[in-house]
């Protein structure tokens, strides 16, 4: 994989992170292709587990 596509993927994940943290809907994702889409709800995903971990 080349480095520019993992950057991009990477930054995917960290925005969805970003967004699940601050409570935005996964229907914000701004990401059409497959790949990066993924890459973001996976960043989504982890952000709303840290939140409500960190809220108990």
């Amino acid at each position: 994989m080349k480095r520019q596509k993992r950057d991009r993927l990477e930054r995917a994940q960290s925005k969805g992170f970003q967004a699940g943290i601050n409570g935005r809907s996964s229907e914000l994702c701004p990401y059409q292709q497959t790949d990066a889409r993924s890459y973001w709800l996976g960043g989504w995903r982890e952000g709303r587990t840290s939140k409500s971990e960190m809220m108990k």
